[in-house]
């Protein structure tokens, strides 16, 4: 996890938690609170939780139906009064939540919606998911978040007291130029809260983590939902998506520090070094390596 030459002052305790939500919002908000209350047992001072936190649905009339104002979404009331309560930093990786700025929109969407609270459970920052998922897996098979969801514009890089904070969401992890110009606006570590789909997780989850790791020189902090996530559909349990779970803590170098399974919640706790990022991008400064060039084609 680290050298043990590493002066302890040097290290941070972060937790991701990994969750197995469904659209039944007291039991997800249950699930994450209990694994919560693990990662402080085990001293966590940043916690982070995954996309979807407060309901994960494959039916998008559940997810306009289960859709709350900030102020009525009781995972984010009861977050921030635990914030508070264990004077903890929290990313709520995202929460789909209603915006009553979007009410000129015409159409009936939520926004997916990260939430930095500090240690009084003050919001510090909030983040719009801003590219929106779309692949079509199978014929029967076509995500489409646009459908439903409102897409972000503001790109965020916030100060905490360990580091300053890259924010993203899932589906953004496939646009490197976000992460570089996070990274160039001073993030050392980069949060990608996500709800993978079991297929594309197989194929690329590994390799764009530690690609956006390495190419940035940034630590990068994946909490992930997993497993089967169940929907109620004409009074009928179909077992209507499944995600890739795998939730990871990556150095700087690439190096996989802590890794989930997928099919688990979990409590997943690592030390990182305050010191390897500025280290890893004094060895390699392409941060700093961006010439003007002409395309040809």
């Amino acid at each position: 996890m680290t050298d043990s030459r590493e002066n302890v002052s040097d290290l941070v305790r972060v937790a991701c938690l990994q969750l197995s939500g469904s659209e039944d919002v007291a039991a997800s908000l249950a699930q994450a609170q209990a694994l919560l209350e693990q990662a402080v047992r085990q001293g966590a001072q940043f916690v982070l939780t995954p996309e979807v936190s407060n309901f994960i649905s494959g039916d998008n009339s559940a997810i306009l139906r289960l859709a709350r104002t900030e102020e009525e979404t009781e995972f984010l009331s009861a977050f921030r009064q635990a914030a508070r309560d264990h004077g903890l930093w929290i990313l709520i990786g995202s929460l789909l939540v209603r915006d009553s700025s979007h009410r000129d929109s015409g159409a009936d969407k939520v926004q997916n919606r990260s939430f930095l609270l500090d240690d009084t459970g003050a919001i510090v920052a909030r983040y719009d998911k801003i590219h929106l998922f779309e692949a079509h897996l199978k014929e029967d098979r076509v995500y489409r978040e646009a459908d439903w969801m409102h897409g972000g514009a503001l790109a965020k890089v916030v100060k905490t007291p360990w580091a300053h904070l890259g924010l993203s969401i899932c589906y953004d992890l496939r646009f490197p130029h976000l992460y570089r110009a996070l990274a160039r606006a001073g993030a050392e570590w980069l949060a990608v809260p996500s709800a993978f789909t079991q297929a594309t997780g197989v194929a690329h989850w590994h390799t764009l983590l530690r690609a956006r790791a390495i190419e940035n020189g940034s630590f990068v902090l994946a909490p992930a939902q997993c497993g089967v996530h169940r929907s109620q559909r004409e009074g009928k349990q179909s077992n209507s998506r499944r995600t890739y779970g795998h939730s990871l803590i990556v150095a700087p170098s690439g190096e996989i520090l802590r890794e989930a399974d997928g099919e688990t919640p979990t409590c997943l706790v690592a030390d990182i070094s305050l010191n390897a990022v500025a280290e890893a991008r004094k060895r390699i400064p392409s941060l700093n390596h961006n010439p003007d060039f002409t395309l040809e084609a």
